[in-house]
């Protein structure tokens, strides 16, 4: 018999995270998908290969439990999608729209929403990944980032958050090619997730060029699969642009085009 193949999709709750747990239970995998506030009352969270498990990342403790379930339950880890973040959180305080302060008066939330929940749970989960993978030799490691690491978008955190995240994407890769696993930063386009469909129905976005939240599970799940893998292991890839690449159409039938930093 062979082993059951397992991912773990950190911040699975809602949003992109939920998109890709969703997309790669579909595409076979044993999905352990965590969030704080994740049910097993989910719709997309029904699936028999999906499990809900709930975690808070900022919390070394719940992540240590998260990798000792997967690894009891005799599953082979292959993917890690660290996808949780906290930097959307609390963006209107007081009635005062905070999220585009300057840096001097930005809460300290948002640091601790960003750096903590987001990159520091994303190392810390890596590591525990990168003991399970590394024996094996084999494994993929997905941070999900965005293009505020190369471009000023209105928050000097968020840019700081996304830069530390592809920086981390390149070292860790620089350390793990010697042992057959792969680690890249993907970046999403303009996703339909529940906040932005709302922001749609306010006339604020125009969703043409936008991408299903299952739309990044399904390149990721090509992405396991490509036999070059190693060869991108280290990059920034652009979500769409890989997928137009593989060939991959969204779950209504349409290709996103790739946003450019131009674009964002």
């Amino acid at each position: 018999m062979n082993p059951v193949r397992a991912a773990i999709v950190t911040g699975a709750s809602r949003g992109v995270g939920k998109g890709i747990a969703t997309a790669l239970a579909q595409a076979g995998y044993l999905v352990y998908a965590t969030g704080r506030t994740i049910s097993h009352k989910a719709d997309s969270h029904q699936a028999d290969n999906i499990v809900p498990v709930v975690c808070d990342h900022t919390n070394e403790k719940d992540n240590d439990r998260l990798f000792h379930l997967v690894s009891s339950g005799g599953a082979i880890l292959e993917i890690l999608v660290n996808s949780s973040w906290g930097g959307y959180e609390k963006m209107v305080e007081d009635g005062k729209f905070t999220w585009g302060l300057p840096f001097w008066e930005q809460p300290a939330h948002r640091w601790t929403g960003m750096m903590d929940a987001g990159v520091r749970a994303a190392f810390n989960c890596s590591a525990l990944a990168a003991r399970m993978m590394v024996p094996r030799r084999a494994g993929l490691i997905v941070n999900i980032s965005f293009w505020p690491a190369q471009k000023y978008m209105g928050n000097t955190i968020y840019g700081i958050a996304k830069a530390a995240t592809d920086k981390m994407t390149s070292d860790i890769a620089h350390e793990l090619r010697p042992h057959g696993v792969a680690s890249v930063s993907l970046y999403p386009g303009l996703v339909r997730t529940e906040s932005v469909l709302e922001a749609a129905r306010q006339g604020w976005l125009d969703l043409e060029n936008s991408e299903s939240p299952e739309y990044s599970g399904l390149v990721i799940a090509e992405l396991a699969r490509d036999p070059n893998l190693m060869a991108r292991s280290g990059h920034v890839l652009v979500g769409a642009a890989l997928g137009a690449e593989y060939g991959i159409a969204d779950i209504d039938g349409r290709h996103p085009k790739p946003l450019s930093i131009s674009d964002v």
